[in-house]
């Protein structure tokens, strides 16, 4: 079993920086693979980013944030962050971490992944 917290959403003007946070407790989960997740409500929920180790570092992006958001581990810790810059008005919406325990085709979407976190609200002004 695999608990997860997410933190470090909030309110920024549009063009500001976010870092989320996603920490692990219950069983180490740097064999797992980590997703980011947003939704808006009445709208399904969407994958942002993920991160897998097999050997090496393998991380996945949306076409909608590639170039302005970076996902990174830190095994040590048992943590997943996300860097959110040149934040957009449409990046708005609750944010969810999740894990699965493999990668495959259907992995950039929600249904793939087992265990999940409550949610961060990141909200981006105009």
């Amino acid at each position: 079993q695999v608990q997860l917290v997410e933190s470090g959403g909030g309110l920024v003007q549009a063009g500001g920086s976010l870092r989320l946070s996603c920490a692990a407790s219950g069983r180490t989960f740097s064999s797992y693979v980590v997703g980011w997740f947003r939704q808006d409500p009445g709208k399904e929920r969407e994958f942002v980013a993920a991160i897998r180790w097999s050997g090496a570092t393998f991380t996945y992006y949306a076409d909608s944030v590639k170039g302005r958001f970076t996902i990174s581990r830190d095994n040590a810790k048992n943590t997943v962050n996300l860097q959110m810059n040149s934040l957009k008005p449409e990046d708005t919406a609750v944010y969810y971490c999740a894990a699965a325990r493999s990668w495959n085709s259907g992995s950039y979407s929600a249904r793939n992944y087992d265990y999940w976190g409550q949610g961060t609200q990141v909200t981006v002004s105009s």
